[in-house]
């Protein structure tokens, strides 16, 4: 479960997307091969990642940390990654000069949904995870006040699927812990 200690290969892809980052001071990820540009976080948004991070942080198994700026790879493909808002993973990886964690390694991806772009979070990225091969992925929505947990990934399609509303907890039985979600907000 250790991620990776030096940067892969910069692809042309990769490079289009850390310039168009550098010139916009929007977030870059590659999905399938797209380059997909991301607004700086909403307050809410930004908050519900925060109220997650101060939960999980101690709660955690030894070895693993929640983490708000990092990427993920996907297997077998020199461009793709994704930059979800919040991850578990080794806690080696902030030792790491690397950008990019290995999926082997991340426990948990959170993504919040955005108030402009809900369809990159509850469709392209569910089955980009899966096929990473995260074993959970949560997703909160503020739109709705509602949140999804993924488990289980197998053929690129998670097996295990639960949905649950503000105020619910979010079960993470492979962490032994617990997101309580009543203090989420929501969009206006």
């Amino acid at each position: 479960m250790a991620p990776m200690t030096a940067d892969p290969e910069m692809t042309p892809l990769r490079r289009a997307a850390e310039a168009a980052e550098d010139a916009s001071g929007l977030r870059a990820e590659i999905i399938r091969g797209v380059l997909m540009m991301s607004p700086t976080p909403r307050g809410k948004h930004a908050g519900i990642i925060n109220k997650l991070y101060d939960q999980l942080r101690p709660a955690l198994p030894e070895g693993l940390q929640p983490f708000q700026v990092a990427s993920v790879a996907l297997p077998h493909d020199p461009d793709d990654y994704a930059s979800p808002d919040l991850l578990v993973c080794d806690a080696s990886f902030e030792d790491s000069d690397s950008w990019l964690t290995e999926p082997g390694s991340v426990e948990l991806v959170v993504e919040v949904v955005s108030k402009g772009n809900s369809s990159k979070d509850t469709r392209d990225m569910v089955a980009w995870y899966a096929d990473a091969c995260i074993p959970v992925y949560l997703l909160i929505d503020p739109r709705k006040g509602s949140w999804t947990r993924y488990t289980v990934p197998r053929d690129g399609e998670y097996q295990g699927v639960l949905h649950g509303l503000y105020g619910e907890d979010v079960e993470l039985a492979t962490l032994g812990l617990k997101i309580t979600t009543g203090r989420f907000p929501q969009y206006s």
